[in-house]
């Protein structure tokens, strides 16, 4: 389950993250449209652009809950998807190219290429997590949402709102992440370390990081979104931009929570 871990690094372009307030390419908006906006209408307009991104991160978790919950259902698929490493591998890989795509091509396509790419990432992913609910309880899988979904508010509340700079924040997260990704990659070659003892810790330090992000993540899209640019394709790319790094920021908690904390069969 560590593999979407690496998605989410893959969803920060070096191009534009630089460890604080960043924002995307100037492509994407135009900030000096800014000057011609009252403070009550840019903080209306970011409400609205916020209220969109969360729409599609929305989106794109119903489209991969929904795959996940037909393809567990179906013991053919399963067989099809799991008992072919080719495919499986196949398919993870599809998943890393489909984020690489949107984060580093942002600024070359057009809104609705990015937004179909997301979709098919969102699809891509429902496959492949379809595995949870073959490992874990239904009811388990549906605890563990509830809690991430009341948390991720919280936390995405949180970075919405605060005046404060979360960027050493999410420097330290970041560090974080790199540091789950290393030790993902070294649990491939050797299994032991993904015992019960280093489980606990991978998905306490998951929990961690991802909480953090969830909150750096909302402020650093908040400030995104260029005054003037409601409406427009640029626009769209950038909610669109904003909607996959939340959907990785839920997905990857909800995962280091429930690896933490659900029942197996």
């Amino acid at each position: 389950m560590w593999v979407g871990i690496t998605q989410q690094i893959d969803s920060r372009p070096a191009t534009d993250y630089s460890w604080g307030m960043e924002q995307l390419p100037q492509s994407l908006g135009n900030p000096s449209l800014g000057g011609s906006f009252g403070a009550a209408a840019i903080a209306a307009e970011n409400a609205r652009f916020m209220s969109r991104v969360y729409g599609w991160m929305t989106g794109g978790l119903c489209l991969t809950g929904a795959v996940a919950w037909n393809v567990a259902g179906n013991p053919a698929l399963v067989q099809t998807i799991f008992g072919n490493r080719l495919l499986f591998w196949g398919l993870i890989i599809a998943q890393l190219g489909a984020v690489a795509a949107l984060s580093w091509l942002i600024t070359r396509i057009s809104g609705a290429v990015a937004t179909l790419i997301y979709f098919v990432y969102a699809g891509l992913t429902g496959l492949t997590l379809s595995s949870i609910f073959l490992l874990y309880t239904g009811s388990s899988i549906a605890e563990v949402f509830g809690v991430t979904a009341f948390g991720f508010a919280g936390l995405s509340g949180f970075g919405y709102l605060t005046k404060r700079d979360l960027g050493p924040v999410g420097s330290f997260c970041m560090m974080g992440l790199f540091g789950l990704v290393g030790f993902g990659l070294l649990s491939m070659f050797f299994p032991s370390l993904m015992g019960q003892g280093g489980s606990f810790v991978f998905s306490i330090v998951g929990i961690i990081v991802f909480a953090g992000l969830t909150a750096y993540d909302t402020q650093r899209i908040k400030a995104m979104n260029a005054p003037g640019s409601e409406g427009t394709d640029a626009g769209r790319k950038t909610a669109i931009f904003g909607a996959l790094t939340l959907y990785l920021d839920f997905i990857n908690l909800f995962l280091s929570l429930l690896r933490l904390t659900g029942r197996r069969r």
